[in-house]
């Protein structure tokens, strides 16, 4: 078959599915899908819609469905499915039933090995039910930790005589190898759905896949581990800590002027009230790139000043952040060494010698270990576990693209309220 592009609208509210489908159809887009939110979201209703609205385009139901595959499948048909999309987990007898239905109703089924352990294996058992298409998907949540369809893709696409449809983080730099590699239905999401303009978006990947090039895109890309600091750096402490579920935010502490954007793993400090011989020491151990974090329990006593800064501008630290008090603040504007803090004061204490390097401290309320990922800007300080690190890299990157979206919708005539259908996202309370 010839390889089509399938838009995945995995949103949560209706009318804005509606809108980036109609953009992404202007822009070339063959298969609609509705997506498992947005199903879930507004039921049949999100199928039945887009069916109305786009008659002459084969709508996807991604259903995901686990169980009950004839009623599942039946109901999405009804709705006006061209294709239903059930579980490759499932029990034989769901995906069989849902043939059946798909088979009296006029639907296709695709069967997602999204979960399956052994992929090849079981895209060749289900290629002997019948199934209309194979689908290898890497989830949401598995991109994150930057995982790729490609290499069971290529396995599975020579095993198997039925169309392959591939998902998972594709954009204009990588669909052209997904195609090479076999895929029949290359299925897009956040690379066009995020876009401020999707039929442009949409017309890139498209030219990708028909002449299967790699066109470059600084937008809706997965980083890997070694790529952590430019992918910081893209984004802001707010979309962080959204993607951290509003939490690793440091509480009090501020950047002594505007305009930073600090990125590095953090040294960690401990000391007392006034006692700057730790922190000085600090910056002898630290290697390039590395953020300070001093905690002094919130003491009102400087340690830290204009000589520690040029030290640490001297030795390429990133920046540093005290839970205490810093001095000299006239001469750091002059610096322009990200410094952040929670007190300025004239007083210095003596260097006593008092505390650790490297040990777990505890800063503006969050527990900072050293090699954990230290972002500041104008908002503030986060700290992202180096565990987490890739994950929340990308989730945050995540966030600010759909803000972006959501922006271009307001400066079109919109509202935040309205664009998000906020009074119908509110928690319903018994």
């Amino acid at each position: 078959m010839k390889v089509v592009l399938q838009v995945a609208l995995d949103l949560m509210n209706l009318h804005r599915a509606l809108q980036i489908a109609k953009e992404a159809i202007d822009g070339g887009a063959d298969w609609i899908e509705a997506g498992t939110p947005l199903i879930k979201s507004e039921g049949m209703e999100a199928v039945r819609a887009l069916k109305q609205r786009f008659p002459d385009k084969t709508v996807v139901a991604d259903m995901k469905t686990m169980d009950t595959g004839a009623l599942e499948t039946e109901m999405a048909a009804k709705a006006g499915a061209d294709v239903v999309c059930i579980l490759g987990a499932s029990d034989d007898e769901t995906i069989k039933d849902a043939l059946r239905a798909g088979r009296k109703y006029g639907a296709k089924i695709m069967v997602d090995l999204i979960g399956v352990k052994d992929k090849l294996s079981r895209a060749e058992e289900i290629e002997k039910f019948g199934v209309d298409y194979l689908c290898l998907h890497v989830g949401i949540d598995e991109q994150m930790k930057g995982k790729q369809p490609l290499n069971i893709l290529k396995l599975v696409a020579r095993k198997v005589n039925i169309p392959v449809a591939v998902a998972g983080g594709l954009n204009s730099e990588t669909v052209s190898d997904v195609v090479k590699a076999g895929a029949n239905i290359v299925i897009v999401g956040g690379a066009i759905t995020k876009a401020k303009n999707v039929t442009e978006a949409t017309r890139i990947i498209k030219k990708a896949i028909k002449e299967k090039k790699v066109i470059k895109t600084e937008f809706y890309k997965k980083y890997s581990s070694e790529e952590l600091k430019k992918a910081f750096s893209m984004v802001s402490t707010p979309n962080i800590s959204d993607a951290m579920h509003r939490k690793g935010a440091m509480h009090g502490l501020k950047p002594i002027e505007h305009g930073f954007h600090m990125v590095g793993k953090a040294l960690t400090v401990s000391t007392i009230d006034g006692d700057w011989a730790k922190p000085i020491e600090a910056i002898d151990k630290a290697e390039s790139g590395m953020v300070l974090v001093v905690d002094v329990k919130g003491g009102e006593t400087a340690v830290w000043g204009e000589l520690a800064t040029w030290s640490a501008k001297g030795k390429g630290l990133a920046g540093v952040v005290v839970d205490g008090a810093v001095r000299d603040l006239d001469d750091l504007l002059k610096i322009g060494f990200p410094v952040f803090c929670r007190h300025i004061s004239s007083n210095a204490g003596e260097p006593k010698g008092f505390g650790e390097i490297g040990s777990e401290v505890t800063c503006g309320g969050q527990t900072v270990k050293t090699g954990d990922w230290i972002i500041g800007d104008d908002s503030g300080v986060v700290v992202v576990p180096q565990e987490r690190a890739q994950e929340i890299a990308n989730r945050a990157l995540d966030v600010k693209e759909h803000e972006d979206r959501i922006r271009e919708e307001i400066k079109r005539g919109g509202s935040l309220g309205t664009v998000l259908k906020v009074k119908k996202w509110e928690k319903v309370m018994g």
